[in-house]
């Protein structure tokens, strides 16, 4: 028995029917190009509902060094497929061209406060500089989170009126995790292959171009695409980086 039928006889006997009829139009062990990659996302994502779809990037990296950290985040161009809800902290004028440009929530220390006793009513936080000595006081609630403002990726900044509008539309943050892999959802199955190309697109480039200088080896080593409930497909590291015109 190959490595390949090994791994589908291994999975059979965990997941139902409806997962393996979608296994078996995946071809274990190959690289499929982004094109034939999202273009099998209709025959793999078998649910009833509109799946999301996500992209696994495993990097060659060792983020225990904080110099070979991969992080940021990038505004997609179609979004991520649902609204989200940005509070801003920010006083004066700052407050009234974050709610201008459409924050769902505007404060200062009260809304610290009520933070602070327990409401995250919130998807995104933003802040200007000046408020992030406040901020810091509920930066142990916010952290777990994933909601402390940072201005690597930013949400801290006097701009707020860019920073709000960059994350109603889809400004999606990535990180490696402790075992070097990057997992970012880029969509919705509705959204068609086209439109999910164009978001890993943005979001290759990027992580592409964040290579860390002290990095060696192989940058990208597998990259993985999926959806809510499907089975992953495996591609081509080559052809990715050439679809996000860096090859």
């Amino acid at each position: 028995m190959s490595e390949a039928e090994k791994k589908k006889f291994e999975v059979s006997s965990k997941h139902g029917k409806k997962y393996l009829n979608a296994l078996e139009k995946v071809s274990l062990g190959k690289k499929y190009t982004v094109a034939e990659a999202f273009n099998m996302i209709p025959e793999i994502a078998y649910a009833k509902f509109d799946e999301a779809v996500d992209v696994s990037f495993n990097l060659g990296v060792d983020p225990k060094h904080a110099d070979q950290m991969v992080r940021g985040a990038v505004v997609l161009p179609h979004g991520i497929g649902k609204s989200v809800r940005v509070a801003v902290l920010a006083k004066g004028d700052k407050a009234k061209e974050a709610a201008a440009a459409g924050a769902d929530t505007v404060g200062a220390e009260d809304l610290i406060e009520k933070i602070a006793g327990g409401w995250f009513e919130f998807d995104k936080m933003v802040a200007t500089p000046d408020m992030m000595v406040a901020v810091s006081k509920i930066g142990k609630l916010l952290g777990p989170k994933g909601l402390m403002p940072n201005p690597k990726l930013g949400t801290v900044t006097f701009d707020v009126a860019k920073a709000v509008k960059e994350q109603k539309l889809g400004k999606v943050e990535y990180r490696t995790e402790k075992t070097g892999i990057i997992h970012v959802a880029i969509g919705k199955k509705s959204f068609g292959a086209e439109k999910l190309k164009d978001n890993f697109n943005a979001l290759a480039g990027v992580i592409v171009k964040a290579k860390p200088p002290t990095s060696k080896g192989t940058y990208i080593k597998n990259i993985t695409l999926s959806t809510t409930m499907s089975p992953g497909i495996t591609v081509d590291p080559m052809d990715a980086m050439a679809s996000a015109g860096l090859a």
